[in-house]
């Protein structure tokens, strides 16, 4: 990691997200489908909305142990389920045209249909344009970009059936500041890939009062996936914790589907809005914070 491109942030900066108010909803009874999850940003959520009895599915490719990360898709169903919630383990993989189907048809039909979709898998690599291999950047478009839209596209029916129903995409705003070109292009494109997909649908199914949002964290958050990609043995000092974003996804997800769409959210925005302002507890420690790409 370009040390150079971090940028420290102060947490007491954090701003009301426009649109987004405390809610007295909860997501008891409600379905997630969701991508990836094994672990990190995506089991946090996942847990969260368990707490609230919710219904998680998970979408992933991790049926085995990864030899350098915790975690896979049964591992997340038990941690779902010592939560309060139900989960559905699905071994699939999110490029596949015909497995996403079958992940939308089997969690439809165990549990009575879909209410909240959740695009969180997304695949990493920083390396430059010169020396990036191409197999690489195929990864990350079909992943982030591809992913996202196909999970959601294939969702649609469901949702419209739903009350209240959700898309949120774990990416960031479109900023066009030329240096998150400039570093890491491919990387770039495959991110704004999945953040282009929430400005058009929301855009396309505003008057089925579908929701669809993306939300992105403030600063860098300490995940075993992230170390073991980007290789910052102090990333974790920098940095927050998980469960940031999961308390922001239940704030953001429990809000009125006509009222708040085609947004794109930051994680202590949405939580000052509900009323969260000491993020201390999602701190490793008291230093300063990294913000996170993207974000000026």
């Amino acid at each position: 990691m370009d040390h150079s491109q971090m940028t420290f942030h102060d947490p007491q900066q954090a701003t009301p997200a426009p649109g987004v108010s405390p809610s007295t909803r909860t997501l008891e009874g409600r379905t997630v489908l969701m991508s990836g999850g094994s672990r990190g940003i995506g089991l946090a959520i996942a847990e969260r909305a368990a707490r609230d009895g919710a219904n998680v599915a998970i979408l992933a490719k991790t049926d085995t142990p990864h030899p350098a990360l915790e975690g896979t898709v049964h591992t997340a169903v038990e941690r779902i389920e010592a939560a309060g919630g139900r989960g559905l383990a699905i071994v699939g993989d999110v490029r596949d045209d015909d497995q996403v189907a079958r992940a939308v048809e089997q969690t439809a039909a165990e549990f009575g249909g879909i209410g909240l979709v959740v695009n969180n898998a997304s695949a990493i690599d920083l390396t430059g344009s010169a020396t990036i291999p191409m197999k690489k950047y195929d990864l990350m478009q079909d992943i982030n970009a591809r992913g996202t839209f196909l999970l959601s596209r294939l969702s649609i029916e469901a949702l419209a059936a739903a009350e209240n129903p959700h898309i949120l995409t774990l990416s960031p705003p479109l900023n066009l500041d030329p240096r998150w070109f400039a570093s890491n292009l491919a990387y770039t494109m495959a991110k704004y890939g999945m953040s282009m997909t929430t400005l058009g649908l929301a855009a396309e199914l505003a008057e089925q009062g579908i929701a669809v949002n993306s939300l992105w964290p403030a600063t860098t958050i300490d995940t075993a996936a992230v170390r073991n990609v980007i290789g910052v043995e102090e990333l974790a000092a920098v940095s927050r914790t998980p469960e940031i974003v999961a308390d922001a996804a239940h704030a953001v997800l429990t809000q009125d589907s006509r009222a708040v769409t085609g947004r794109f959210l930051i994680d202590e925005e949405v939580l000052a809005a509900v009323g969260v302002t000491d993020f201390s507890r999602y701190a490793h420690g008291e230093g300063p914070l990294a913000k996170d790409f993207f974000l000026d």
